[in-house]
């Protein structure tokens, strides 16, 4: 029997069936999660819609249980983080980080204005413009970020009303399973529920006729069949579908000094994660200093299970996505490039695999132009600056990038042509609360995060009041 229980309406539910949660550190499973059926998840979505009346109410409630939902992230981050750490892969220090930032962005939404507009006050009407909430949100979440990812969504929601329905990755369900027990002292019966299961229980969440919003974050062809499912309820949408960002260093820029945050911008979580550097685009000039300074750090790095004390980087979370990275990397050698280092599984239990550079790689080799979201880098040389920018810029994706340089000013220009949600300058995977967060194409539909991801959690409503 697993230890770990859904929440629905404030009560711990077990399932009928369970399915297994490998550790990616051994490639065997070592947790049972509930797998939810119609029935449970017909339950979960009518004790969200139940909760609405009284939640929706009292907006100082919410903020003081958001307050206190952050506190108790705080208190049990380490504890959380071992469950992290243990489906998800990446290194305990990593993971307790990840429970602490979602905590941090609980505080912030907590404190965070709801904004009441008077757009006419005359002496023939007042006219204001009110935030509502939407209703029941369906909130589908990833397996490289589980708990972080959720909470960007549970946040703003509950602020602005909400209740919601939450959805895991069946890759990473513990550590969501992990939070709606621990907020069910913390948040009324109803107000979060947690129910985990395969891709079917999306598809049935996606379609049900109780939520009215729908947030998702995940994979270019899932978001399309998520915003197809959403579209005969004209049920609203956010999505966050990955990228492909690109990182351009401009001839002035000096090796010695970007090539540590190029690295950890492209290898953090292993390189899962949607707004990492996927590729870097190097003059000529620079092109060898800077794919040898970053093999230096892929070979120096210390992989291994994330539970070791001193290890960097853990393994990749699942079986198709380390075969994924396996394959395209194998793809580029094939095709000419040339392994700087790495490139190649690691021998033994689960799915490690070497932090790898790839260079003498082009435009047109499927790591380039695909999402790799993994720990391969490929390093591409170029000669005109224009050129480069238009290879940038020539992807389905647009979520983020960065420009590299010595005169800042100039990098900034530069930046302002990319084609992305977020363009950076010096810096990659700056991520905060107060941020805004998405992409243009097909990097997905909305944003995330600040007043703006806020918004996206709310209906207009325009209140009227004649005067005689």
């Amino acid at each position: 029997m697993s230890d770990f229980t859904m929440t629905i309406g404030g009560r711990a539910v077990t399932a009928p069936r369970t399915f297994g949660v490998i550790n990616p550190a051994t490639g065997e499973v070592a947790e049972q999660a509930p797998d939810c059926g119609p029935e449970q998840l017909d339950e979960a979505m009518t004790a969200a819609r139940d909760a609405l009346p009284e939640w929706r109410a009292d907006e100082a409630a919410r903020r003081k249980a958001l307050q206190a939902a952050a506190d108790l992230l705080f208190a049990r981050s380490e504890e959380i983080g071992r469950v992290l750490t243990l489906e998800q892969g990446k290194p305990l220090k990593d993971a307790t980080t990840e429970v602490l930032g979602a905590g941090v962005w609980l505080k912030y939404f907590a404190d965070l204005e709801l904004p009441r507009e008077v757009i006419q006050d005359d002496d023939k009407a007042l006219v204001e413009v009110v935030r509502r909430p939407m209703g029941v949100v369906a909130a589908i979440t990833p397996w490289n970020y589980p708990l972080l990812l959720a909470i960007w969504k549970l946040a703003p929601a509950l602020l602005a009303g909400n209740t919601m329905v939450l959805k895991p990755s069946p890759f990473t369900p513990l550590s969501s399973l992990k939070l709606g027990e621990a907020l069910r002292g913390v948040l009324p019966d109803g107000v979060l529920n947690v129910v985990t299961g395969g891709d079917g229980l999306g598809a049935w969440m996606t379609g049900h006729e109780i939520p009215r919003k729908i947030s998702f974050t995940g994979s270019v062809a899932t978001g399309k069949r998520v915003a197809a499912a959403a579209a005969p309820d004209l049920k609203r949408v956010t999505l966050e579908l990955g990228g492909n960002d690109p990182a351009i260093l401009l001839d002035d820029a000096d090796p010695a000094v970007v090539a540590d945050k190029l690295f950890r911008a492209a290898f953090t979580n292993n390189g899962q994660v949607c707004s990492a550097i996927k590729r870097v685009y190097v003059p000529e000039s620079l092109y060898g200093d800077v794919v040898d300074a970053l093999a230096d750090r892929a070979a120096a790095a210390k992989v291994g299970d994330g539970m070791t004390e001193g290890v960097q980087y853990g393994p990749i979370n699942n079986r198709p996505q380390f075969e994924r990275v396996g394959e395209l990397v194998a793809d580029a050698l094939a095709g000419g490039a040339r392994a700087a280092a790495g490139g190649k599984p690691i021998d033994g239990p689960g799915y490690f695999f070497e932090p790898t550079v790839l260079a003498d790689v082009a435009d047109g080799t499927r790591i380039v132009d695909e999402e790799q979201f993994g720990p391969a880098l490929p390093v591409i040389k170029y000669r005109d600056l224009d050129e480069a920018l238009a290879r940038a810029n020539g992807t389905h994706f647009g979520l983020s990038g960065s420009v590299w340089g010595a005169d800042a000013d100039r990098a900034a220009e530069v930046a302002g042509r990319l084609e992305c949600g977020t363009a950076w300058v010096n810096t990659h995977l700056a991520l905060a609360p107060h941020q805004p967060f998405g992409g243009f194409k097909w990097s997905g539909v909305g944003v995330e995060n600040g007043t703006w991801g806020l918004y996206g959690f709310t209906e207009i409503q325009v209140l009227h009041r004649a005067k005689s």
